[in-house]
């Protein structure tokens, strides 16, 4: 019983500061890609597409990873090896695992844009298509995060009777 109290405790915990992070994470992503929206004003189109959207979004991705992976490693999952081979593959899978939703974002906004989601929110181009696609984006995250980069190793029964 009180293991299980203990394992409750600890999922609650994680799913709190996966919240937290992903905020943070959001704030990160959001307000690279509205400062460089801003401050990129080229009108330029590539594939019928705002350059300067996709450019933001691409940009704002990438700082966002970064920041995540660092974050979801210490704070959620608490993973705090940073042996090389052990980093290596946390990073590589998280990075696919982000680039896999990355296209998602980072193509999803500007077709949503083209497609008449081009709302605005405080003068920001593409605010609503933003943000339909990083709750699909984050919901995504989690999952990948939790199930495959981050997933805790059960101990063999061998282990445990070996204690």
């Amino acid at each position: 019983m009180k293991e299980k109290l203990i394992e409750n405790k600890e999922q609650i915990r994680e799913i709190i500061m996966y919240l937290i992070m992903g905020a943070a994470t959001t704030v990160v992503n959001w307000g690279s890609y509205s400062l460089l929206a801003l401050i990129m004003n080229t009108h330029a189109k590539i594939f019928g597409l705002d350059l300067d959207i996709l450019v933001a979004n691409v940009v704002s991705w990438i700082v966002a990873v970064i920041f995540a992976y660092v974050t979801n490693k210490i704070f959620v999952f608490r993973s705090y090896s940073w042996k090389a081979k052990l980093v290596l593959k946390e990073a590589s899978m998280f990075v696919s695992a982000r680039l896999a939703t990355g296209f998602l974002e980072w193509f999803g906004v500007p077709a949503l844009v083209a497609w008449g989601l081009d709302q605005s929110l405080f003068g920001i181009k593409g605010s609503v298509s933003k943000i339909t696609v990083s709750i699909i984006v984050v919901l995504l995250n989690y999952v990948f995060s939790k199930l495959i980069i981050f997933k805790k190793k059960e101990p063999d029964k061998e282990e445990e009777n070996a204690e």
